[in-house]
């Protein structure tokens, strides 16, 4: 009998492949099939020698060197080519097999996937795969979800190939359904924000402070060994010093200023709204890369007026650790209120405390202070944001003198900070003891009816506007 693979991998792009050879190099027999033949043939020929691949020509054969029950993992582009994968390997499958989607897709998409399958027996399970390409090859965050029996027979197989600190997987089963790919969507919206704030922080010590790049290199290489230390933070810190060979230039100054997405952010702020959790680090994010995408609308807008105004000098890099260190912990405590408001929405009973626990490597947003986030979830389960947990709380009050002082010269010196600006906004809004929203309701009462609570008692109420004595009658008696 022909030697069967305990897992396979069909799609063999540069996450797939490096997939692939990650289950390989721990020992696994792997089946191998991508749409044309030239990928698989590649694969075998520059990697085969890592581990004991199975190479298959097509879906039948690669199905049947799958052993039983069958573990898929597909590594295609999200959408309509996930769907038209499915819909080729599902005819082939028996019940108690398990499909894999190992792409970015839409957390509504594997909600709706599962459920189809499931109906035929077959175990869907949606994985989000944070850490890139070298991630996938060197051991990456893994975030499945899917039913609770699927991950007991595929979870110890991911839990192997994913990273680890201290000996912990960055894997652990999610929830049902679309739990896990909802959970990476937050991830990604998350690093939206994080790498937003990196940014402001950089142009804040370029323009305001004066300082060149390769001063602010060193100065993020030294915030990295304190709270602040991360993936994130390190990278940038290459990044800056980095000078362009071919102008002698730094090598930032040369990369056209306009940052691509994916969707992931706009994803999260969408599934956010639908929630009304608000993530507005997360969003002036995202509307920053769009904004950075409006070429010619910049263009002509460049002469338009401006502040003038002089250096504040390397003193300065101080205030913009404070304000960057804060503006992250809102943005991840935003994170995790969208994954508390999406659990309790979908039924899907996530551990907040996991979440951080998985993304401690492997991931993008990996950071020291993860584990502060574990231990405060492990502490209190039910905690209504992050923002009240007392270390945080205390970190967050002592910096906000100088997180205020930053978002100011920022507006005053003509420096773009929506990062700042809304998670400190954000953060006021959280401690104000009333907002002005009272008003904004008394609006949508004049011109639509739309009713309003009182503070002085119970029930809801409309005043009649349009009459000169404005009667007052409670509508839900």
């Amino acid at each position: 009998m022909a030697q069967q693979a305990v897992i396979g991998v069909t799609g063999l792009g540069v996450m797939g492949r490096n997939l692939a050879r990650n289950f390989a190099r721990h020992g696994y027999a792997v089946a191998v099939h991508n749409r044309t033949p030239t990928k698989t043939k590649a694969l075998m020929e520059e990697f085969g020698h890592e581990g004991d691949f199975i190479p298959a020509e097509t879906p039948q054969e690669f199905v049947a060197s799958l052993a039983r029950p069958r573990k898929m993992v597909i590594m295609v582009q999200a959408g309509a080519s996930t769907d038209a994968v499915i819909d080729e390997y599902a005819p082939l499958l028996e019940p108690g097999d398990i499909l894999i989607d190992g792409g970015n897709a839409h957390f509504a998409d594997t909600r709706r996937r599962e459920q189809a399958l499931r109906e035929r027996g077959i175990h869907f399970v949606g994985v989000g795969i944070s850490g890139g390409e070298q991630g996938a090859l060197e051991g990456p965050s893994i975030m499945p979800g899917g039913s609770p029996e699927a991950y007991e027979s595929l979870g110890p197989i991911l839990e192997d190939i994913a990273a680890k600190v201290d000996g912990v997987p960055c894997c652990t089963y999610v929830g049902p359904d679309g739990a896990g790919h909802f959970v990476k969507m937050v991830h990604n919206g998350i690093e939206y924000a994080d790498m937003q704030l990196i940014a402001e922080a950089y142009d804040l010590l370029r323009k305001a402070s004066g300082m060149a790049p390769g001063e602010i290199a060193e100065t993020f290489r030294t915030w990295n060994e304190g709270r602040l230390g991360s993936y994130l933070i390190e990278i940038t810190a290459d990044v800056l010093s980095h000078v362009d060979k071919a102008t002698g230039k730094p090598f930032v100054d040369i990369v056209l200023d306009q940052a691509e997405q994916k969707g992931t952010g706009r994803w999260t702020v969408q599934a956010a709204l639908d929630l009304g959790v608000p993530v507005t680090g997360i969003a002036e994010a995202t509307f920053a890369r769009s904004l950075s995408g409006h070429v010619d609308m910049r263009g002509a807008a460049r002469g338009l007026a401006g502040p003038s105004g002089g250096g504040l000098g390397s003193s300065f890099a101080d205030a913009v650790e404070q304000a960057l260190y804060a503006s992250k912990v809102v943005a991840y405590a935003q994170g995790f209120n969208e994954i508390q408001a999406g659990s309790a929405e979908y039924g899907w009973n996530i551990d907040l405390g996991a979440m951080a626990t998985i993304w401690r490597g492997g991931c993008i947003i990996r950071a020291k202070f993860l584990d502060r986030i574990r231990e405060a979830y492990e502490t209190d389960p039910a905690t209504p944001t992050l923002l009240t947990d007392a270390r945080f709380a205390a970190e967050v009050g002592d910096a906000q003198d100088a997180w205020r002082d930053v978002a100011v010269t920022a507006t005053r010196s003509g420096i773009p900070a929506p990062g700042f600006a809304s998670s400190l906004a954000y953060y006021d809004g959280l401690r104000a003891d009333r907002l002005p929203a009272a008003l904004i309701q008394a609006q949508r009462d004049f011109f639509g009816a739309h009713t309003y609570r009182r503070t002085d008692r119970e029930g809801v109420f409309h005043t009649q506007w349009e009459l000169d004595d404005r009667p007052e009658a409670r509508t839900d008696a």
